[in-house]
């Protein structure tokens, strides 16, 4: 269904591209270019209980761009949550690089692991692969090599993949361009869940983000900009919301 959903809305954007090519130069010259963010590792955590491994895999939001520090980012929140209700210390380390596609991630990120032993893999991902309007059979092929070159090194170890980035709501963007990529992050979502869907100890959390809903359901209550810090990458706020939501959702499928 993806598939035909794809060809069907090519055939209707494809007269667009020439103005998204121009929206798009000019976007990428008016955001800043940010570093990623300091100190990719860190422990956290005093509970008794046994250490909690886990690595944080994926693009720009994994890397931490838009914040000083990943403690402060996703990755270091995600830790100090999972610590808070598991009881347990949690050692963390992040594998990600601003601009990398899921293929791109197996090539060059996966073979960096080091770590031999690990709790929880936690894989952010579709942004780039958006941006790039990769259709979505070459997605899931992208995603399944993933998985798999993962399960070679960690054969049970729970992978979880987050949220989609919620294109349609970046600052930065023209409704043009929000409307056609963030629909079509959307497409890629949903080719993520049917992928993961019967693949086990494998999980995506398919909840579409937007900032109403964690108005209405996590209670957070901010201008629209507060939540970005150049207009397309996460703020501080919103690594830390949600980093929080990913770590409630991990609480529920109880594999820790």
């Amino acid at each position: 269904m993806e598939d035909i959903k794809y060809i069907l809305s090519g055939l209707l954007v494809a007269p667009l591209l020439p103005l998204m090519a121009i929206q798009g130069k000019r976007i990428r010259a008016s955001v800043p270019k940010l570093p990623p963010a300091k100190g990719a590792s860190g422990y956290i955590g005093t509970g008794k209980g046994q250490v909690l491994r886990l690595i944080t895999i994926g693009e720009s939001t994994i890397a931490g761009i838009g914040v000083e520090t990943h403690e402060e980012g996703f990755s270091g929140t995600l830790a100090r949550a999972l610590a808070d209700q598991l009881g347990k210390p949690v050692v963390w380390k992040v594998y990600a690089r601003s601009g990398y596609t899921a293929k791109r991630v197996t090539e060059k990120l996966i073979p960096q692991i080091a770590e031999t032993d690990i709790d929880l893999i936690v894989i952010g991902l579709g942004g780039n692969d958006a941006f790039h309007l990769n259709p979505p059979w070459r997605w899931r092929r992208s995603i399944r090599d993933l998985i798999a070159a993962l399960r070679e090194r960690f054969p049970e170890t729970p992978i979880v993949f987050t949220n989609m980035p919620p294109i349609k709501s970046f600052p930065a963007f023209t409704p043009l361009i929000k409307r056609v990529v963030g629909s079509h992050v959307e497409l890629l979502g949903r080719s993520l869940d049917h992928v993961t869907e019967p693949m086990p100890n494998v999980f995506y959390y398919a909840r579409v983000i937007t900032l109403e809903d964690w108005r209405d359901r996590l209670g957070v209550s901010a201008p629209p900009a507060d939540y970005f810090s150049d207009g397309v990458h996460p703020s501080a706020l919103t690594y830390q919301v949600w980093a929080r939501d990913v770590a409630g959702y991990v609480g529920r499928l109880g594999v820790l």
